[in-house]
């Protein structure tokens, strides 16, 4: 009978605990998850950036952050949130722009100047105007651009690169979309799309010859010890957008977005410090693993891609005289 009334006792108690245990769950519940998908890895400076916001918003968000391209792939986080499937995400303006074409005008190569420029270009009623066009038709809403690096592009045949005519034949991997697939040739290059996570083997392959992506990104995914030079283009100055679901800002109180955005502010700015940091140290790291580096003819690259640019049909969807109002700030 002892026995019987411990086991009553202990499941009574075991009971009591799975109760609290449920409130628990169900109090958690009451703040909202905010999943967040990026294709850089947990090693990214742009990866504490986000540890960084979830720390100023955990009061009233519980942020997941998801690296690697392991919850949604390269190129597909803005449909998923256009359909809800995911609350925050690393947009790249390539991406926008397959939606919007008069966003193409920033995936434009030697429009933009360096991470100053971008973020005056954001602060601007140009940016007020993009920002507007992406938040009214995509269901998001732009909290500022990510800035990551100027893109430069990394070999691993010894060729030496002067001119966008040394690029010819180059397989130059790319993201997919008609976009970086048009940086690519603006290059002189051949571009090959492929995703992110499958360069580091499509150099030691060959399926590849190359890549473009900022020091940085090169560092942290490895891409040197598979390539002989790096070719110092500086052709775009690389960054995404950090987006939230409109359903989830529209949600909030003013007070609660006032905070948010500031939240976003103060990582998006240390990151882009730590970016510029960054690059300035890298060349000299990439020189002692036995890469050689070098700038090539930048001018001549920059006549090269901004002839190409202006002749194609993209240039046909850039908003009237706002070529010349970026290039003024």
């Amino acid at each position: 009978m002892a026995m019987s009334l411990d086991r009553r006792t202990l499941l009574a108690g075991g009971l009591a605990t799975m109760g609290v245990g449920l409130a628990g769950g169900a109090l958690a519940q009451g703040k909202p998850n905010l999943r967040f998908s990026a294709v850089f890895s947990e090693q990214d400076i742009r990866a504490e950036m986000m540890k960084r916001f979830g720390d100023a918003i955990k009061e009233d968000f519980t942020l997941q952050p998801y690296f690697g391209g392991n919850l949604f792939k390269q190129g597909t986080e803005l449909v998923a949130m256009q359909r809800n499937n995911l609350e925050m995400g690393n947009i790249a303006p390539q991406d926008i722009s397959n939606q919007i074409p008069a966003w193409s005008i920033l995936t434009s190569g030697y429009l933009l100047r360096d991470a100053a420029h971008l973020k005056a270009v954001f602060a601007s009623p140009v940016g007020t105007e993009l920002k507007k066009m992406a938040e009214d038709k995509l269901n998001i809403r732009i909290l500022g651009p990510t800035y990551f690096g100027a893109r430069h592009v990394g070999l691993k045949p010894k060729k030496k690169i002067n001119t966008p005519a040394d690029m010819a034949g180059i397989k130059l991997r790319m993201p997919g979309g008609d976009a970086w697939q048009f940086l690519g040739q603006s290059l002189g290059a051949n571009p090959t799309p492929m995703a992110y996570a499958e360069v580091y083997t499509g150099l030691q392959s060959g399926a590849i010859d190359g890549q473009d992506n900022p020091l940085p990104n090169v560092q942290n995914m490895k891409f040197y010890e598979v390539s002989s030079q790096i070719v110092l283009t500086s052709h775009l100055v690389g960054f995404d957008l950090l987006c939230v679901t409109d359903r989830i800002w529209k949600a909030m109180s003013p007070e609660k977005q006032k905070a948010f955005q500031a939240a976003a502010d103060a990582a998006i700015d240390w990151s882009t410090q730590e970016h510029v940091k960054k690059e300035s140290e890298l060349v000299d790291f990439f020189k002692k693993q036995g890469l050689e580096v070098y700038q090539p003819d930048v001018a001549a690259f920059r006549d090269f891609a901004q002839k190409k640019y202006l002749a194609s049909d993209l240039a046909k969807s850039w908003p009237a005289g706002m070529v010349d109002k970026i290039n003024a700030l």
